[in-house]
């Protein structure tokens, strides 16, 4: 009978090692997985660190080409020279050589957020682009050469708006950014009443 009971207490023992190595085995699978997927997410944020600083690069790249040029306000629905997917406010690019776009960016018309007429008291006649800016000659008493009034050209703040995308063969990201910048010009008073609301000639 005491063989019996020693036989069964063995026998249960066994029985609950082999339930306690299978639920160990289960941790470790569960931990595994969970490092997987942990790393899988690590690669991913990697991934759209990586595409977060192309995006910005080449949303910078293309408002600078916007900016370098008078195409801004000459021709605002005609920005970029060549066509990118049949838009010319539409700049692609290729990061990595392999003769595919990679990122698109598309550039809205800039808007004239504020001008300011430059009275002809304020210009500084020695330089070359101020000087053409001047109007007449009439003089007010008291004052040897100053010149009333506004002149032709004026301040203005423009606004470029550029927003860039995914345009990678699967698109697979579907991540966009837009990058507003703005800068000041000086243009003709012309160019300030066509674009910029609320602008009358002087």
């Amino acid at each position: 009978m005491k063989q019996s009971a020693n036989l069964t207490s063995s026998a249960r023992e066994r029985g609950m090692s082999l339930v306690v190595a299978l639920i160990m085995l289960l941790m470790m699978t569960v931990t595994a997985l969970m490092l997987f997927r942990m790393s899988n997410t690590g690669t991913q944020i990697v991934g759209n660190m990586q595409f977060r600083n192309e995006a910005l690069a080449s949303a910078d790249a293309a408002i600078q080409e916007v900016l370098s040029t008078t195409r801004m306000f000459e021709t605002p629905n005609l920005l970029f020279l060549q066509d990118c997917g049949g838009s010319f406010n539409r700049r692609c690019f290729d990061l990595n050589g392999d003769q595919q776009d990679d990122v698109q960016v598309d550039v809205a018309p800039p808007s004239c957020v504020q001008v300011d007429i430059i009275p002809n008291a304020s210009l500084n006649l020695s330089r070359p682009n101020e000087a053409d800016c001047a109007v007449g000659v009439a003089q007010t008493f008291g004052m040897e050469g100053a010149v009333a009034g506004n002149s032709l050209c004026a301040n203005t703040l423009w606004e470029v708006r550029a927003t860039a995308s995914d345009a990678g063969a699967s698109q697979a990201t579907g991540a966009r950014m837009t990058v507003v910048q703005g800068v000041g010009v000086q243009v003709k008073t012309g160019v300030a009443v066509a674009f910029c609301a609320g602008t009358s000639a002087p």
